[in-house]
C-alpha cells in the first residue's frame, strides 16, 4: 500500500554541546523534540550533530529521530535518518524511514519525508509505503 500523508510540526531544539570555534568548522550536538500534526500525528525525539563552518550559509548535519505517531489511523513507531547540507544557502535534505524500524500498525514502514518553511511555520509532506494487509 503506498500513501501520501501531509500537515504541519513544531520543532525545540536544545543544544547538548558545542565544540570551541576553529577556523574550519564548529561542532556540535543538540536533542530534538518534535510535535507532527495532519494525517500524521504525534511526536518526534532526536538528536542532531551539526558542523557549521565559517562561510555563511555553509553547515552539514545528520539526525536520528523516533517518531511515535499515527499515520492515518494507523498506530506504532518508527525511526527517521536525517542527512542535510547547505552550501552558502543552498539546502539538500534527505529524511529517510529507517528500514525496519516500524513498530505496531506501522511494522514494514518505510518512507521519505520533505520538508518545507513558508512564513516560519514548518511542514512535512510524507510518501510512504506500508505491505499489503496493514
Amino acid at each position: 500500500m503506498n500513501g501520501k500523508a501531509s500537515g504541519t510540526f513544531e520543532v525545540q531544539m536544545q543544544p547538548l554541546w558545542q565544540s570551541e570555534q576553529t577556523e574550519g568548522a564548529t561542532l556540535g550536538r543538540m536533542s530534538l523534540d518534535k510535535k507532527f500534526q495532519g494525517e500524521l500525528e504525534g511526536a518526534g525525539k532526536g538528536e542532531m550533530l551539526s558542523a557549521v563552518t565559517a562561510i555563511p550559509g555553509s553547515a552539514g548535519y545528520v539526525a536520528i529521530e523516533r517518531v511515535t505517531a499515527s499515520l492515518h489511523g494507523r498506530a506504532g513507531s518508527f525511526v527517521f535518518q536525517h542527512t542535510g547540507t547547505m552550501t552558502r544557502g543552498a539546502q539538500q535534505l534527505s529524511i529517510v524511514v529507517v528500514p525496519d524500524s516500524g513498530t505496531g500498525q506501522l511494522a514494514g514502514l518505510a518512507g521519505k519525508l520533505a520538508i518545507r518553511i513558508e512564513g516560519g511555520k514548518h511542514f512535512y509532506d510524507f510518501d510512504y509505503s506500508l505491505p499489503d494487509g496493514q
